[in-house]
């Protein structure tokens, strides 16, 4: 049994962890200070993304939407999305298996 902790009270741009690789997943955990943003990006396999506490618009396209605490959406492969801290936020994605978690840090520096 490993227990994985979410909560983290650093708030400070976007910071990225990986809490979790395992057999079939990868999870990892922001945390957006309010107004942080992830700029258009895409994975290459299908992805879910949870929003622990905070709040979040998330955008496909032309598309947004405003995640809550606990909302959660899931994407196919390849689909270009962003996100927007509204609040301090801690978001939980899970990757897959195949997803390299490097990847994510990318983002961030593009």
């Amino acid at each position: 049994m490993e227990k994985i902790v979410w909560q983290n009270s650093i708030f400070d741009g976007v910071t990225i962890a990986k809490l979790f690789d395992g057999p079939h997943s990868k999870e990892i955990r922001i945390n957006l200070e309010k107004g942080a943003e992830m700029k258009e990006h895409k994975a290459p396999g299908a992805i879910m993304v949870q929003v622990l506490s905070g709040k979040i618009d998330f955008s496909v396209g032309e598309d947004s939407t405003t995640l809550n605490t606990l909302d959660m959406v899931t994407l196919d492969p390849n689909i270009p999305h962003a996100l927007i801290a509204l609040e301090n936020s801690i978001v939980r994605l899970s990757l897959s298996k195949n997803d390299d978690v490097s990847r994510v840090f990318k983002v961030l520096k593009s």
